[in-house]
């Protein structure tokens, strides 16, 4: 019975009765191949295209069937100047490597990439300065080279280097109280961050190796460094304290918070050109406009019969009488509210103004006024409570 020969690197298989007296010969062949099954070797490339035999497509009986792709371990040296496209031969054999791409490059505009392809299946490609475990699949003319390492499950992966990856690092399980630095999720968390320093648990830097955020050890306060800046709100969930530096916060009764301390000023409202417009005194309840505050103002220049003023919209009201006006009773007034009611005459004169029951004066005796064409008069006001807004006396003819 002739020599038969195993599938993925030709080892000879002896038939019965056969070679004798040449066993020897043959079985150390065997071993030279297994020898570099379990071994390492460094390649050397050059140009775009290099062929990877891992055996001969038709070995001999008693022959040496020694090649570079029984090596499990390859590592690709040379100076390229292009991409180089390894070919894994014969298409049929089925094998695994772990693969260093270890090439410099010859002078052009490299480093360049290892290109690992068998058939007209899938090709790896594993990157100047890297090393990928791939395996061939041995389909014949379609035979495709695979990542062995793409969906890697591991329970725990310690790292004494950088780990990166050209896809995405998908978290399975949750972190714990003792993990010095760990990416978990849970489905009701989404990803977790977990972590424990001496002075920070968390840092977040940036690629100048700068801290950009912090959480302090053991606590669950969170330091920004530089500005915040949002495309939409800042929502803050909780109440401020008593020793807070500068805080934002948040309760249901009292709604948005600002609390701060200072030496001058506990709370200080600057516009853009960094200028003081409010500060309250440190320690007080004392607050301070730097400019003028200025009352929204309604001015109406034609106005006839019933009008409602809106105290919503307006803390003033200038109103040119085009003919007899009644102020009909409004809902939008604030209790506190104060301010004037600008009444102008207009070019004939003689306009009158009638009051709704919202409106009271002194004794009952309604609002008279000027009635010469064009004649200024100011009415002050003051809500006391709800439909009750008191008018003071006329300031008259100020035209």
């Amino acid at each position: 019975m002739a020599s038969s020969y195993t599938t993925s690197f030709g080892i000879e298989k002896i038939g019965s009765g056969e070679q004798s007296g040449a066993w020897g010969t043959t079985t150390n062949h065997n071993l030279d191949i297994l020898d570099r099954v379990s071994s390492y070797k460094s390649v050397g490339l050059s140009g775009t295209t290099h062929t990877l035999t891992v055996r001969e497509a038709s070995p001999g009986s008693g022959t040496e069937n020694l090649q570079d792709g029984m090596y499990r371990v390859i590592k690709f040296t040379g100076a390229l100047g292009g991409n180089n496209t390894v070919t894994v031969a014969p298409n049929t054999t089925a094998a695994y490597f772990i693969i260093t791409n270890a090439t410099t490059d010859s002078g052009s505009s490299g480093p360049y990439s290892v290109i690992l392809t068998q058939g007209s299946g899938a090709n790896i490609t594993v990157a100047n300065g890297k090393s990928a475990i791939v395996y061939v699949d041995g389909a014949g003319s379609g035979a495709a080279v695979i990542d062995a390492v793409s969906n890697l499950a591991l329970a725990t992966v310690t790292a004494s280097g950088d780990i990166t990856s050209s896809g995405t690092f998908n978290a399975l399980g949750d972190t714990a109280a003792s993990d010095k630095a760990s990416v978990g999720y849970t489905s009701a968390e989404g990803i977790i961050i977990t972590g424990q320093g001496s002075t920070s648990d968390i840092t977040i830097k940036n690629d100048a190796d700068a801290s950009v955020l912090t959480v302090a050890t053991g606590t669950t306060d969170v330091y920004v460094v530089g500005d915040i800046t949002s495309a939409s709100t800042l929502n803050a969930a909780g109440d401020t304290a008593a020793g807070d530096n500068a805080t934002i916060g948040y309760t249901a009764a009292e709604g948005l918070i600002l609390t701060g301390q200072g030496s001058t000023s506990d709370v200080t409202i600057k516009n853009d050109a960094d200028t003081t417009v409010f500060s309250i005194a440190t320690g007080t309840t004392t607050g301070t406009f730097a400019g003028t505050v200025l009352a929204k103002t309604d001015t109406d220049t034609s106005n006839t019969g019933s009008i409602t003023l809106d105290y919503t919209a307006n803390q003033n009201f200038v109103l040119t009488f085009t003919g007899n006006v009644t102020l009909a009773n409004p809902s939008t007034e604030q209790v506190g509210q104060a301010g004037v009611i600008v009444c102008v005459q207009d070019g004939t004169g003689s306009r009158t103004l009638s009051l709704g029951t919202d409106y009271e004066t002194a004794g009952g005796a309604g609002i008279t006024l000027s009635t010469a064409a064009a004649a200024v008069d100011v009415v002050p006001y003051f809500v006391k409570a709800a439909n009750s807004i008191l008018l003071g006396a006329v300031q008259k003819a100020f035209a």
